[in-house]
Order: C-alpha cells, then sequence, then structure tokens
C-alpha cells in the first residue's frame, strides 16, 4: 500500500525549519526521521507518532488515537492517528509537537548503536599484523 501523498506534503512543510530531517521509506509508508531518529511516519490513512512513553496512556483516554501493535504486542510509545483526526492544521501541530518534543530526549535505535560501537572496535592496521605475528608464533 502507497503512503498518503496529501498527508506526507503536510508534514513535510510542518517540519520545513527542523534541522536534520531525513524521509525514509519504511512502515508501509515514509518515516520522517528527525536527527537521526524515528520521530513520525505516514502510511495509507494514518500517521505514526514517537511521543514521550510517560504520556502515551493519557493520549489513548483523551484523544483521537490508538496504540500501535505489531505481532500482537502494544508498544508503549507509538501512537496511530487516523487522517480524519488530523484534518486540522492545529490538530496536526498538535502531534507534530509532541513527536519533536519527545525527539529531543529520545534514544538512536539500538542498531545505530551498535554499528557506533563496531566502528569504535575497529582494529588499527600495525594491530591486526601485531596479532597475527602472535597467532603465527602461537602454532610453532
Amino acid at each position: 500500500m502507497r503512503y498518503n501523498e496529501t498527508l506526507a506534503d503536510r508534514i513535510r512543510e510542518a517540519l520545513v525549519d527542523v534541522p536534520k530531517v531525513k524521509e525514509k521509506e519504511m512502515f508501509s509508508g515514509v518515516t520522517f526521521m528527525v536527527d537521526d531518529k524515528m520521530c513520525i511516519s505516514v502510511g495509507p490513512d494514518r500517521i505514526m507518532c514517537r511521543i514521550d512513553p510517560a504520556i502515551h496512556d493519557q493520549l489513548l483516554e483523551e484523544r483521537a488515537c490508538r496504540p500501535m501493535v505489531m505481532k500482537g504486542r502494544e508498544y508503549k510509545g507509538y501512537i496511530l492517528v487516523d487522517e480524519a483526526d488530523v484534518r486540522r492544521k492545529a490538530e496536526l501541530d498538535f502531534w507534530i509537537g509532541l513527536c519533536l518534543d519527545f525527539n529531543s530526549r529520545a534514544k538512536s535505535s539500538k542498531k545505530k548503536a551498535v554499528d557506533k560501537a563496531a566502528a569504535k572496535k575497529q582494529v588499527a592496521p600495525k594491530k591486526v599484523v601485531a596479532a597475527k605475528k602472535k597467532t603465527a608464533n602461537r602454532k610453532k
């Protein structure tokens, strides 16, 4: 299924002055990454908002939204909002504001953290040669 281009354009417009925004196709749509962290995603008829898990339950009670569920598991901090519930600019701005607020405090994905750790562990060429020599000496 293709994502809702009109809704994606509205989010692009709202994020135009936000630094470090990238778009990535995922979750059957397009996801807006802010500072290399997932912020908000657009699907065929909804947005998925990454929000502070501390306000997750409160939003479910007070707003027209539902939790994100994958493979029977509810993901706290991820909220789905139907397109009909963000038709007004003020409503869309509300959700984008929550996403940006949490994004500034959110951790990067584990994969990115693992990639950074792997990059730090890369061995300098001299150490590789020395390690090979030690291994060769042990075999003798």
